[in-house]
Formats: structure tokens, sequence, C-alpha cells
């Protein structure tokens, strides 16, 4: 995995980075300024489940 975007996370979840705010804030979930580290994501993968076509550890990259 790598450091992301709040914008590449929602991407990923194929949703606006402004619900995933909410979702995240609803979830109790308060992320730092800056990139998403890679605690962080283990955090949000955890309640909000992973993004569709990815798999732990995989770089969040689309399985085709």
């Amino acid at each position: 995995m790598k450091l992301k975007t709040r914008q590449e996370l929602a991407q990923a979840y194929g949703i606006h980075r402004k619900t995933l705010y909410r979702k995240l804030a609803t979830a109790g979930i308060i992320l730092k300024r800056g990139l998403i580290s890679l605690e962080e994501q283990e955090k949000i993968y955890k309640v909000l489940g992973r993004p569709k076509g990815t798999k732990k550890g995989d770089g969040n990259q689309i399985a085709f």
C-alpha cells in the first residue's frame, strides 16, 4: 500500500470526497492533515470495508 489523498481514497470507493468525510465522521474517524497514512487506511478499511477490486497489501490496484 501507499500513502493516499482523500480524493484517491474516495475514488477507490466510487464516492465523492465530501461523502467520504461524512462516512468517516459518522464512524468516528478523524484524519490528520495531509496524506492518509497506512495505519489510517487500515482503520478506514476495517470500518467501511475494502474498496471493490482491492485486497490487503496490493497498493489499491484494481485487478482486471
